[in-house]
């Protein structure tokens, strides 16, 4: 699995690769194969745990918002046959990439990405037109963190003009009743997604996802909702991702390396 994007990736010598160069790496153990830019974002393994988790059964319509280079679309279309999935990114070098990614992975059929901005989105985007939406929306909100020197990353990971209200709001606009959301986030955040979603979506499940199985808080959570429905919420006991050695769980890495469902 590529590592969490760190350093400002250099060439020996120290001088910084050019913006535009690409690396070519895997998900799923070698199932999908991803290209990204090698400086900036670099995907980690929340957008394999988000697909993991969204309930799509083939021939149903999907959306990514926030696609990035596609990484969470190609790995629900390896897992899901016949599902289709629309992607919506602002940034047009990465849109570029997400669609090279789905022609590289054979999929170009199934998943498209989209120019736009979700605060103006594009008009074929038409609400309550998808049996699904899952996203993976910037985890920082503006002025926390250290500003990066890759303007990629920064849009990638703290919110911009779009807050986690409207980025969510409009989630649940795409949506046809009683369609499901699924998110990833932090798990400091989980009042600000559930106040998001308060009587406009039930049904609302959160699933931790702990470091490991010694007590320490999860910094990450799934929840996955449903548009219109007034069913009582549920919390799940989660997922423990690695071990005491810092190895992956047998229950992560059959998510994470042979693209197994999370059940929640």
């Amino acid at each position: 699995m590529p590592a969490p994007g760190g350093s400002w990736p250099r060439r020996a010598g120290g001088r910084p690769v050019a913006e535009d160069a690409t690396t070519e790496d895997t998900l799923l153990g070698g199932r999908v194969r991803l290209k990204q830019l090698a400086a900036g974002y670099r995907v980690a393994i929340d957008p394999v745990l988000l697909a993991a988790a969204v309930p799509a059964a083939p021939g149903a319509q999907v959306l990514d918002v926030g696609s990035g280079v596609g990484a969470a679309a190609l790995c629900l279309a390896a897992r899901v046959a016949g599902c289709r999935i629309a992607g919506l990114e602002l940034q047009r070098t990465v849109v570029r990439l997400a669609n090279d990614n789905a022609k590289l992975n054979g999929v170009e059929d199934r998943v498209v990405v989209m120019e736009g901005d979700l605060l103006r989105p594009p008009p074929r985007l038409a609400p309550g037109s998808f049996d699904h939406v899952m996203t993976n929306p910037p985890h920082l909100e503006p002025g926390q963190g250290t500003p990066s020197p890759a303007p990629g990353k920064t849009a990638a990971t703290v919110e911009g003009e779009a807050r986690l209200g409207a980025w969510l709001a409009f989630c649940l606009a795409m949506l046809r009743p009683k369609g499901s959301l699924t998110v990833i986030h932090r798990a400091d955040r989980l009042d600000a997604v559930m106040a998001a979603l308060y009587r406009k979506a039930g049904e609302i499940t959160v699933f931790p996802l702990w470091p490991q199985a010694d007590g320490r808080a999860a910094k990450r959570v799934i929840l996955r909702a449903r548009k219109d429905v007034e069913t009582p919420g549920r919390l799940h006991f989660g997922l423990v991702l690695h071990q005491a050695d810092g190895s992956y769980t047998e229950a992560a890495e059959a998510v994470l390396r042979h693209g197994a469902a999370l059940e929640l």
